[in-house]
């Protein structure tokens, strides 16, 4: 039997941006770039120290661990694992940091003011909320968990928590060049949306070995039916919330096909399956996903009357019909060539669009994975509300929510999904996992998205 490096796996795979094998030409260009990220109000991401509790040092901790040591205002206070293997391997590379088996250690730490849940996704509920009922800032990966009860229960403590960050780990909606793809979809430059398309293909089983049995069945979650969001909860949430981000509608219903097809390893969850997501405007958004092979890697694709647009990785395309109107900056752009249709290259740069010969156009100098663009986020608007929280209470104290609530809504803080956002992505796609374990299209129901 054949198995990947699993341990390798992690979310951050699918956002790293996918192999070139589909670029078989180029011509000579322009790039569209947008300044380096900054906040809404126009202010480079930069501030205090934030003191951060990781817990969950899996494979996704890990790589959460290695991007917040890249960020500046990042301070790993302490970590959190009840694996000795893995706590003493991130204690090694984090030093300084305070190690621990029990989370409740880290959230009871009031040094600490920025909990990150990184554990798997069906152990997120009670970290989280009780995190945030000891004024803790939390950061959850996504989705919020495996089941609608625990998400409503999480989102509810979110809203509750007043003066707080909750931050899902929907990273795209952090990512600079959807935020600056949105122009083109907005603006009608592909016209109306007809359909979109996003996949995601890497040859991985998903398996971690261990010594132990009872060990190997911990570690191996994802592959158990009864707890796991299988691929649509644990690939396929960031490309579908992209989807529903793009297109602006909750979506109306799910399809979902799929099975076992490569890793015949006893397990029951999917390891390839097609979802087709329908939406009231009679778009329909399919994402596609397999374990069992890599190649075209992951992309997300929206089709409109007048154009299409590509997304890979940290980079967009616009491919237009030849009844498309002309908008005037196209004339200059860089064409890629894609399996003999010319793409214009809709890439973030700092200048506005200037001719630049033959030749491709380098990377934007911050170019880098969605995230540490959330993570970045985060980060800095823990730093925002902790010191509107401040002003708050110098002028009015904050045990009035309503009225701290009324001074945080006038902030302006740098782009991330909030646990609204959260909460519709996750009954996405664990509607959609339901959809392809039990066959059957499932029509979403209003109050699966709302709280009492």
């Amino acid at each position: 039997m054949q198995h990947s490096n699993a341990g390798d796996f992690s979310r951050r795979d699918f956002i790293r941006g996918g192999s070139m094998a589909a670029l078989l030409g180029l011509a000579g260009a322009v790039e569209l770039r947008a300044a380096a990220p900054k906040n809404a109000e126009g202010k480079e991401l930069t501030g205090p120290k934030v003191k951060v509790g990781v817990i969950g040092l899996g494979p996704q901790g890990r790589d959460i661990i290695s991007t917040l040591q890249l960020n500046p205002t990042a301070e790993i206070a302490a970590v959190c694992d009840h694996y000795p293997v893995r706590l003493r391997r991130s204690a090694t590379n984090c030093p300084g940091a305070k190690a621990t088996d029990d989370y409740k250690t880290i959230i009871a730490d009031k040094e600490v003011k920025a909990v990150i849940v990184a554990t798997p996704s069906h152990l997120h509920r009670h970290i989280a909320i009780e995190a945030l009922q000891a004024g803790k800032h939390v950061y959850c990966e996504a989705p919020m968990a495996s089941t609608i009860e625990d998400v409503k229960a999480m989102a509810v403590a979110a809203r509750e928590a007043v003066g707080q960050v909750f931050q899902p780990g929907l990273s795209l909606r952090a990512d600079p060049q959807r935020h600056f793809l949105l122009q083109f979809v907005r603006s009608n430059a592909a016209g109306r949306t007809v359909a979109m398309r996003a996949q995601w293909h890497k040859k991985q089983s998903w398996r971690q070995p261990a010594g132990d049995p009872e060990r190997e069945k911990e570690l191996n979650w994802r592959l158990d039916s009864r707890i796991s969001p299988g691929l649509a909860g644990e690939i396929g949430i960031h490309q579908m919330d992209m989807m529903t981000w793009l297109i602006k509608e909750r979506p109306k219903a799910v399809t979902g096909f799929g099975g076992v097809m490569h890793w015949q390893d006893g397990r029951d969850v999917a390891d390839t399956a097609q979802f087709v997501i329908e939406y009231p405007g009679g778009a329909q958004g399919i994402f596609e996903c397999t374990l069992a092979n890599s190649f075209d890697g992951e992309y997300e694709m929206l089709y409109g009357d007048l154009a299409a647009i590509m997304l890979r990785g940290n980079k967009a395309w616009m491919f237009k019909e030849v009844d498309s109107p002309l908008l005037g900056w196209e004339v200059y752009a860089r064409r890629d060539v894609f399996y003999k249709e010319a793409g214009i290259a809709l890439v973030m740069n700092a200048t506005k669009l200037v001719a630049q010969g033959d030749n491709p156009v380098e990377d934007a100098p911050f170019a880098n994975t969605p995230l540490s663009f959330a993570l970045e986020a985060f980060l800095n608007n823990v730093n925002d509300v902790g010191s509107a929280v401040e002003d708050a209470r110098d002028t009015f104290g904050t045990d009035d929510k309503r009225k701290l609530a009324k001074h945080l809504a006038t902030l302006k803080l740098a782009p991330a999904a909030t646990w609204k956002e959260g909460l519709e992505a996750a009954v996405v796609a664990i509607k959609a996992n339901e959809a392809l374990t039990s066959g059957r299209r499932v029509t979403f129901e209003k109050g699966w998205f709302e709280l009492a």
